[in-house]
């Protein structure tokens, strides 16, 4: 561990990364580095979990449906997905997720918010699979 991961940022980083994305995630994301990605591992970690997710101005459903909003319209699917999955932990509902996603249809283009439609139409199947099972 770095001076990074020692400090009280990385450390409040932790706890909101695991508090949105669930322990599960995280712990296989630091199963999973190596010594190559673990300083953007540190950085991600410090930077948007313990300086953007935890700031109090906005609430963890709010910069979720931001996050989802900003991620279609990049066109980052797999991060679409994850976020979606995180709306279990953040409040966010299935219904804010699809206002977010017809902001994107305007602001960022139809083909963004089709295309994200689709992966949070196939995340909330497969979240929904799961709790069934």
């Amino acid at each position: 561990m770095n001076e990074t991961a020692s400090s009280e940022r990385y450390r409040q980083g932790m706890a909101t990364r695991r508090a949105v994305l669930g322990d599960a995630h995280v712990d296989r994301a630091a199963a999973a580095a190596t010594e190559f990605d673990r300083p953007f591992q540190e950085l991600i970690t410090e930077a948007a979990w313990g300086h953007v997710w935890s700031r109090p101005a906005l609430s963890k459903r709010e910069r979720s449906i931001v996050t989802i909003a900003l991620l279609a319209a990049l066109g980052q699917d797999d991060e679409v997905a994850m976020h979606v999955r995180a709306t279990a932990n953040t409040g966010a509902t299935r219904e804010d997720v699809c206002e977010a996603l017809l902001h994107v249809a305007i602001y960022a283009g139809v083909p963004a918010a089709n295309h994200a439609i689709k992966i949070a139409k196939h995340t909330f199947a497969q979240m929904d699979a799961e709790k069934a099972a």
